[in-house]
């Protein structure tokens, strides 16, 4: 291949990424001290990635305010100490030739819950046992989850500011990109569908009514942060009837192209205990794809496991970026592999020079 897509430089705003190959989210249950600060684990993991040739390396679901964790070990970015530790990180990717970003989140219904590793339980941690009550748009329950109290009005504006002040310590410590967590059954996602927002007031109702806290949060983060690349990650199927819709995602991205967003990484389900119909290689790609004839560029997620696939994906304009999770943890260095594998020009270069007898 004389000059593969996957392999050529993508541009958010004023920042260069070197490809499109790029590292999803992915929780790693590893605040100890369950303080929402990173350790070296954080460290080690992150700055592999970076190594490992991916052009932008996403942090895990860091919470913007301690209640919005997903369990008592995830990340946040609301204090100092926790923005320090970022920073380091940052620094580590970024001599590996990589750009950072961090995915701001707030799990909303499916926060205060036990890790999801090996030996922990499952469901909601009880108040007394380290937990919390969660919050939400409405006070409906994710099956097998406490039930959330109901936000009020006077609480979105300080939430709104939650995520803006997170966006400015991502900023202090280096970071690169700020993705807004609006997937998966979490808070802003929550908002978003039908299934889990039953208000009356502005922030309800209609799409329009049930998208303006993202959108708010999106035209905030930018008015404070003019350069800052903004992606927006959704879901843009519950995969259940009467449930948010890839046709509501289409409908969304064009609003956050008005509000100054860069892209959208389009993703699925997690409201709901319900599964896709099918789900096999590229399952998620054809969301992506209707996705991007809006007027933002799309990243797409999602059982992608091989160079010619990734390649495919973009060649055939079906999304602009390509986001690996899980093969990254097998292999860390997937992305020199696939780009020797590819025929990159630029694959030699990719490589760390302490690397270069390795046989990718």
């Amino acid at each position: 291949m004389a000059n593969p897509l996957l392999f050529q430089p993508f541009t958010l705003r004023d920042l260069e990424i070197r490809n499109r190959l790029w590292v999803a989210p992915m929780c790693q249950y590893s605040a100890d001290a369950e303080d929402g600060v990173p350790v070296d684990w954080h460290f080690a993991h992150l700055s592999a990635l970076g190594r490992g040739g991916a052009g932008l390396v996403m942090t895990e679901a860091t919470a913007v305010v301690p209640e919005g964790r997903i369990s008592p070990r995830d990340l946040g970015l609301w204090n100092d100490e926790q923005e320090t530790a970022f920073a380091r990180i940052a620094d580590a990717v970024h001599a590996h030739g990589a750009r950072i970003g961090v995915q701001l989140a707030h799990a909303g219904r499916k926060a205060s819950t036990f890790p999801a590793l090996p030996g922990f339980d499952r469901g909601s941690v009880p108040v007394g046992a380290g937990g919390w009550q969660t919050v939400a748009p409405s006070a409906v329950a994710f099956e097998g989850f406490d039930e959330p109290r109901a936000l009020n009005r006077a609480e979105l504006e300080p939430l709104i500011a939650a995520f803006v002040d997170a966006a400015t310590r991502a900023v202090r410590a280096g970071i690169d990109v700020v993705q807004v967590h609006a997937a998966h059954g979490y808070l802003l996602h929550e908002f978003l569908s039908p299934l889990s927002n039953r208000r009356d007031d502005d922030y309800g109702g209609d799409l329009a009514g049930r998208a303006r806290i993202v959108r708010e949060i999106v035209r905030a983060i930018r008015a404070e942060h003019p350069a800052l690349p903004i992606v927006v990650r959704v879901s843009a199927e519950d995969w259940v009837a009467g449930g948010f819709s890839v046709d509501e995602a289409e409908t969304l991205a064009g609003w956050l192209a008005e509000d100054d967003a860069d892209l959208v990484d389009v993703s699925s389900g997690g409201n709901s205990p319900t599964l896709p119909p099918r789900i096999g290689p590229s399952y998620q790609v054809g969301l992506a794809a209707q996705v991007r004839r809006g007027p933002l560029p799309v990243g797409a997620v999602g059982l992608i496991t091989s160079a010619a696939q990734a390649e495919g994906i973009l060649a055939t304009g079906q999304a602009d970026v390509v986001s690996l999770a899980r093969p990254l943890l097998v292999n860390p260095h997937l992305p020199l592999a696939w780009a020797h594998e590819l025929r990159a020009p630029n694959a030699d270069e990719l490589v760390p020079g302490q690397y270069a007898r390795a046989q990718f």
